[in-house]
């Protein structure tokens, strides 16, 4: 039984978001193809090389943000 899939992807820029080393760090206005119903990101092969040179020269920032810390298994269920 074969079952009809189709997704939609749209063109957005997004911010990227990954927690190296117990240092978040957000990379603004990264195009990303983006799954409109799971709101899944794709990136191109150059998008993710232009990411990982970003992360890996460790230049300075265009801004910094503070960012509020929960852990859920503290939380009253």
């Amino acid at each position: 039984m074969a079952t009809e899939w189709q997704e939609t992807l749209v063109e957005k820029y997004v911010t990227y978001t990954l927690n190296l080393n117990e240092q978040i760090i957000l990379i603004e206005n990264v195009p990303a193809r983006v799954n409109e119903e799971t709101g899944e990101q794709f990136f191109s092969p150059s998008t993710v090389e232009r990411l990982q040179q970003t992360i890996l020269e460790k230049s300075k920032p265009d801004h910094f943000v503070q960012v509020p810390v929960y852990n859920y298994l503290d939380s009253a269920a």
